[in-house]
């Protein structure tokens, strides 16, 4: 592909679809407001873990890949807003003054002529009511399209050429350019019929996402009740039925997840969802009540939780594919709780650094002390480190007394063999309903 791009925000979504399109001979012109990423990406540091990233920045930053805080002043092909629209934790509305921030840049430092491409997740209406305006305050006319990033982590480069990239417009010409744009990057392209229509496909993939993997949990807590392995009853409703299939109880986090239904919420215009919110507080919740299940065993089998030593396996949000991304942790909203129990909470992750454990509230240790200096263990993630423990030998001489494997990975066996008290999300082997 034979052109000058340019990607405003150096997140994950701007860092990997630059990789990406570096990989296929577009000359990308990266542009962040935080002087600090654009020092560390311009040596070739990478501020975010993505398989195959580092490798492409290595090799190319300074001869196809450029970093800096603007735009360059030189002819782009297109120009790709990429910047971060979080949700305010107060009013769980979006915030989208990066978004017009990035809009101002690019209607400053390019021309009429370029393709501006919307890639950040924004409620529906948006491209349209907040980026045009200022293309067109500046130029008088827009080519403009949307064209929603859909990766999963830990598979975005993979991803980024397998999966159809969808892409709206405002207008034929727009379409046209943005398809061209995207079909030399992926294998596939699904042009939709407006800006809109563009937006709404991220935003429903992510919504349905969390609906389905709330009715997980949902089976989890009500199994729970009855003192019955959600599992089991998951694998055999699945068994051989020919109805969709029912999802494993798990977290639900990361940076999409835990704020799209809320966007999505956000462009209801007047209508108040059924399912959108009640999923994504149930998901919510997990953690909270997981939290409080992990300090009623410990207390039933203490006498208290002051001072007991937990350690906690998986700080990031998800374990696989593998990633060291803290949006919508887990472990966010258990630490409150840890806390005012007492407890002495350590922390391991196989890609999160000791730096952040720590700011996170917890003590980091090696894989062998969380288990050997370990009054409780609990299992957040299911990072292949974790499916590759041989818990025995880990317990061997261990003073552990309780293990809660929220993903279900461990050797329950080994771990009651040695007199080991074993749960996880919804289940507790003896039976006992929770009241």
């Amino acid at each position: 592909m034979s052109m000058k791009i340019g990607v405003v925000g150096m997140g994950y979504v701007g860092l990997t679809l630059t990789a990406a399109l570096a990989r296929k001979g577009v000359v990308v012109h990266g542009a962040d407001a935080n002087p600090a990423v654009v020092e560390s990406l311009s040596s070739g540091r990478l501020h975010v873990y993505e398989p195959g990233v580092a490798e492409v920045f290595e090799e190319c930053v300074g001869t196809t890949v450029f970093i800096d805080t603007e735009l360059p002043s030189i002819w782009l092909d297109a120009a790709i807003i990429c910047v971060s629209t979080p949700i305010d934790e107060t009013t769980l509305r979006p915030d989208l003054r990066s978004l017009a921030a990035a809009a101002e840049h690019v209607a400053e430092r390019c021309h009429p002529e370029t393709l501006v491409v919307v890639r950040s997740t924004v409620p529906i209406g948006a491209t349209r009511s907040v980026v045009l305006p200022a293309l067109l305050a500046r130029w008088g006319r827009a080519r403009l399209a949307m064209a929603p990033e859909r990766t999963i982590q830990g598979q975005a480069l993979r991803e980024l050429v397998d999966l159809p990239q969808v892409v709206g417009g405002l207008d034929e010409e727009s379409l046209h350019l943005a398809t061209e744009v995207f079909g030399g990057l992926a294998e596939r392209v699904s042009p939709v019929s407006s800006l809109e229509a563009a937006e709404m496909v991220k935003l429903a993939n992510n919504c349905h996402t969390d609906v389905i993997y709330s009715y997980g949990n949902e089976m989890a807590l009500i199994a729970e009740r009855h003192g019955l392995d959600p599992l089991e009853v998951i694998q055999a409703a699945n068994a051989g039925y020919p109805r969709p299939d029912l999802i494993k109880p798990g977290y639900v986090g990361g940076g999409c997840l835990s704020k799209d239904p809320y966007i999505m919420l956000a462009s209801t215009s007047g209508h108040t969802p059924y399912l959108i919110g009640a999923a994504r507080r149930l998901n919510e919740h997990l953690p909270v009540h997981v939290a409080e299940r992990m300090v009623e065993l410990i207390r039933t089998e203490f006498g208290t939780a002051e001072k007991v030593r937990l350690s906690v396996l998986g700080w990031a949000y998800k374990g696989w594919p593998p990633t060291d991304d803290m949006r919508g942790t887990p472990i966010a909203p258990m630490m409150p709780i840890f806390r005012a129990a007492g407890l002495s909470v350590r922390g391991h992750d196989p890609l999160v650094s000791p730096q952040v454990i720590r700011e996170y509230g917890g003590h980091p240790v090696s894989l062998d002390k969380a288990f050997s200096e370990s009054d409780a263990l609990l299992v957040i993630n299911d990072h292949p480190d974790y499916r590759a423990i041989e818990v025995g030998h880990l317990l061997e001489g261990a003073e552990l007394r309780i293990v809660f494997d929220s993903w279900r990975i461990l050797d329950e066996a080994a771990i009651t063999g040695r007199g080991v008290r074993y749960a996880g999300i919804g289940y507790q082997p003896s039976g006992v309903p929770v009241r």
